[in-house]
């Protein structure tokens, strides 16, 4: 069975700083891309960031709203990505779900999309 599994979530003051994780189990043999979607209270999901996993090069995207103070890396070895947040704002508080586009099996695709269970990030002082 494939997995996301998230972790890394909690409260932070404004201004701190959070780092999360999220890693994909199972018989995978290639994610072609991994990212990180949030959504607030009221508000449409938005992707935050995003990275390949397959091929080691491209650039990572990042949403406007995060672009300078979020950083996504990768361990492609151990198909898993991090987000480290810094510089956190109100604004940021939202449940982030990680994202994992297209799962592969030595067989061939096993899934377009997996989605992991979600983190809840708060920032409040």
């Amino acid at each position: 069975q494939v997995q996301v599994l998230e972790s890394g979530g909690g409260l932070v003051q404004p201004g701190g700083s959070l780092r999360l994780s999220c890693a994909a189990s199972g018989s995978i043999t290639r994610v072609n891309s991994m990212g990180w979607y949030r959504q607030a209270p009221g508000k449409q999901r938005e992707l935050v960031a995003s990275i390949d996993t397959a091929t080691g090069g491209g650039s990572p995207y990042y949403a406007d709203s995060v672009k300078g103070r979020f950083i996504i890396s990768r361990d492609n070895a151990k198909i898993a990505v991090y987000l480290q947040m810094n510089s956190l704002k109100p604004g940021d508080t939202a449940v982030y779900s990680c994202h994992a586009d297209g799962v592969w099996h030595f067989t061939g695709l096993l899934y377009r999309e997996v989605w992991g269970q979600g983190t809840l990030v708060t920032v409040s002082s």
